[in-house]
């Protein structure tokens, strides 16, 4: 289990909004080559990281606009699970929380994940996320349709992901939310295809 969190100073409402951009993950997220979004739920992605290229798909198993964004692949070579969570510090400061759940899939991975190297991957990611919004005055995009566990293709997901939040012992995290992996969209600047109330 990975867990990381970072503060932006820049509003909820942009932070979460760029990080729906899933097309633009290559600009600050490390060993991304290429984020192709299918539809609402699925995402194609292409990675290389020590000199391993992996494509893999991921779905959005529940999406709540300025709260969460949780996912898990569905194909390809990557196992994984995860959920991103934003929270409002104040007008212009915004918390963002990743955790993941990463299965090493060979002896490489393995290693990597002994020695720590995902860990300060993602810590990495986050520090380039915080970079890349804070230098503009706008997302560059944003999507904010509601997609819930129970309309996913699987179901919620099952595993041991934790509930939505931080660890345990961090008290000042109490969204929760499911587990997941980023998925995505086509251009997310279309109107969401359906609405509904902003519930898990």
């Amino acid at each position: 289990m990975v867990y990381d969190t970072i503060e932006v100073e820049a509003p909820l409402r942009q932070v979460y909004d760029q990080w729906t951009q899933f097309e633009e993950f290559p600009r600050f997220m490390d060993g991304v080559e290429e984020v192709r979004q299918l539809d609402d739920r699925l995402c194609h992605w292409r990675t290389k990281v020590a000199g391993a290229t992996r494509e893999f798909d991921t779905e959005i198993v529940d999406q709540l606009p300025d709260e969460r964004i949780a996912w898990r692949t569905v194909g390809g070579d990557v196992r994984q699970q995860g959920v991103v969570t934003f929270e409002r510090v104040d007008d212009e400061h915004t918390r963002v929380r990743l955790r993941m759940e990463v299965e090493p899939s060979g002896t490489t991975d393995r290693i990597g994940q002994a020695l720590g190297l995902v860990e300060q991957r993602i810590e990495g990611d986050l520090h380039r996320f915080k970079e890349f919004i804070e230098d503009r005055a706008h997302a560059t995009g944003g999507w904010r349709g509601r997609l819930r566990p129970s309309d996913s293709a699987g179901g919620a997901p099952g595993g041991d992901l934790p509930e939505y939040g931080a660890p345990p012992g961090d008290e000042g995290a109490a969204h929760g939310m499911p587990p997941g992996a980023p998925g995505g969209l086509p251009r997310r600047d279309d109107p969401p295809p359906y609405s509904g109330p902003a519930a898990p």
